[in-house]
C-alpha cells in the first residue's frame, strides 16, 4: 500500500471511530475532525463550516436519546470514503422504542486529514417518517398507492 493509501486508511479508521464513539461532550472536538470551512449535507440540512456541524451533532443530542451509529461498511479510494452505517437512537416525544436509521456517507478529506465534504444519504420517508405515529399510517398508505 501506498503512503497516501496508508494516511487515507487512518484518516477513515479516525473517522469512523470518531463517529462511532460521538456524544454530546466529543462534539466539541469536530474541530479536530473537520476543516473550518466544511460542507456537511443530509436530508435535512446542508451547513458549511465546522461550527455549524458541531450545532447539528448537538443539536441531534437534544432531539433523541441515546443516539450511536454503527459503522457497517468503509471503502475509501483517492481522497475520498464511502461509509454505510445504522443510526440506532430513541426518540424522546413519541417512542421509547429504539429505532434504527440505515444509511450511507460520502467523504471527501483534506490534505490534512480532516473532512472538508461530508454529504448523508438516507431515505426520509422510509426510515424516520414511516416510524412516526399518524405520519407513519399516511407514509404506508403513500407508499401503497404508489405501488398500484
Amino acid at each position: 500500500m501506498s503512503d497516501h493509501g496508508e494516511a487515507l486508511t487512518l484518516h477513515v479508521t479516525r473517522a469512523v471511530a470518531f463517529f462511532e464513539t460521538l456524544s454530546l461532550q466529543s462534539t466539541r472536538q469536530l474541530g479536530t475532525l473537520y476543516t473550518e470551512d466544511a460542507f456537511f449535507k443530509d436530508p435535512f440540512n446542508e451547513v458549511r463550516g465546522h461550527v455549524a456541524i458541531t450545532a447539528l451533532f448537538a443539536h441531534m443530542f437534544a432531539q433523541v436519546d441515546a443516539p450511536r451509529f454503527v459503522v457497517t461498511t468503509n471503502i475509501a479510494q483517492g481522497s475520498e470514503a464511502f461509509l454505510t452505517w445504522d443510526f440506532l437512537f430513541r426518540m424522546k416525544r413519541f417512542s421509547r422504542v429504539e429505532q434504527c436509521i440505515r444509511g450511507a456517507t460520502h467523504l471527501k478529506f483534506a490534505p490534512d486529514g480532516r473532512i472538508d465534504f461530508h454529504r448523508d444519504y438516507w431515505d426520509a420517508a422510509e426510515e424516520l417518517y414511516e416510524k412516526l405515529p399518524l405520519l407513519g399510517g399516511l407514509m404506508r398508505v403513500l407508499k401503497r398507492a404508489a405501488r398500484k
